[in-house]
């Protein structure tokens, strides 16, 4: 056993043991080899199924990481292109002022477009085809590549639509093949999970009962706030384990399911040739930097990604996605890591568990 693996391995033993953590898993590649495939603690609590390598997570905003992955790798055979409009693959989309909305707007979170209706429920958020009329018929918040402002549900469906339209197939499907099989992860990268793989999946918890905002608070949080009718953050569907556990969110193109293993190949796979080395410099570089509109915290956005991925991982050769139940993927173009994080107790704005891997990962670089 490898001193990474050794190390990543104790390091999600003590927190299951110590109760931070239900169940974890943390896979590490480097230049295609896997040096680290951590597991530790139990997948479903009730059933007593143990965590495996192939077990898959719901990962909510980590899976951004791998559609923007998929976008890259189109745009490396010209499938499509970033700075085509959005209504080029979608025309609908081109409705109310959205019709200068480009796809390299979109990847980086100034598309203007971040809200669904204020009232969309966990089982609308799951119609594929509602949501994306529902975005269709928006009106942009600012006028698109003028500001940043993180786009938390969005971004799925409008980048999903790109591909359905440069392809004529689903993005699940194109993922799948382009993706999943190529990279031999197939049975462990979903974005909409098969009905028949839904008993392998984790089940997610939440680390505390969440917390009930009254109006008045919410009102003034820019995430929550209401525009036309559309927030960034519908009640409703928020991404809570009830929310994560939902057989037809699970089943819709919009999820994102996935072991970590799986997801550090994914980003393995685009630090080793899955794209040119000139597009990998323009993907993992920052495009855009400010305050963003949604969030009101300092962004840096390549395209797609996160650049300096957390607080304790600033670095400019970090670049990666984070999802609200604190689980990541990222790499470090200057070590050659790539790393994915899924765990099952929803952790939502605290990314210790994140934090502490990748301080075990990079003491070894």
């Amino acid at each position: 056993m490898s001193d990474l693996q050794s190390d990543v391995q104790a390091l999600l033993d003590e927190l299951v043991e110590s109760g931070a953590e239900r169940g974890a898993q943390v896979a590490v590649y480097r230049h295609g080899e896997l040096l680290a495939d951590a597991v530790a603690g139990v997948a479903d609590p009730l059933a007593g199924r143990a965590f495996t390598s192939d077990t898959p997570v719901y990962v909510t905003s980590t899976g951004k990481g791998v559609i923007s992955a998929l976008v890259h790798l189109l745009a490396e055979r010209g499938v499509l292109g970033y700075d085509a409009p959005i209504a080029t693959y979608w025309p609908r989309f081109g409705a109310h002022g959205k019709h200068t909305a480009t796809v390299r707007h979109a990847l980086t979170h100034t598309a203007g477009v971040p809200g669904l209706p204020a009232d969309t429920t966990a089982a609308r958020f799951a119609d594929w085809d509602a949501m994306c009329e529902a975005i269709a018929e928006a009106k942009p918040w600012w006028e698109p590549g003028t500001k940043i402002g993180y786009h938390p549900q969005t971004f799925m469906f409008i980048l999903g639509q790109v591909v359905r339209g440069a392809t004529g197939k689903s993005i699940s499907r194109v993922l799948r093949e382009e993706i999943g099989e190529p990279l031999g992860v197939a049975d462990e990268l979903f974005l909409a999970v098969p009905p028949e793989e839904l008993p392998r999946l984790a089940v997610i918890e939440e680390s505390a009962p969440p917390m009930e905002l009254p109006p008045e608070m919410l009102e003034s949080i820019p995430f929550f706030r209401v525009v036309d009718g559309y927030t960034a953050g519908p009640l409703k569907a928020m991404p809570d384990a009830a929310f994560s556990n939902r057989p037809d969110v699970l089943t819709a193109d919009s999820g994102a399911t996935m072991s970590a293993r799986a997801l550090a190949r994914v980003y393995d796979a685009l630090l080793n040739g899955l794209i040119s080395p000139e597009r990998l410099r323009e993907v993992s570089t920052v495009a855009v930097s400010g305050t963003d509109e949604i969030t009101g915290m300092p962004a840096s956005w390549g395209l797609g990604y996160s650049v300096g991925l957390t607080s304790s991982l600033p670095a400019p050769t970090v670049f990666g996605m984070p999802g609200s139940g604190g689980t990541a993927g990222f790499a470090d173009t200057a070590s050659g890591f790539a790393v994915g994080v899924t765990k099952n107790r929803i952790s939502a704005g605290d990314f210790s568990t994140v934090e502490r891997v990748a301080q075990t990962v990079m003491s070894h670089a």
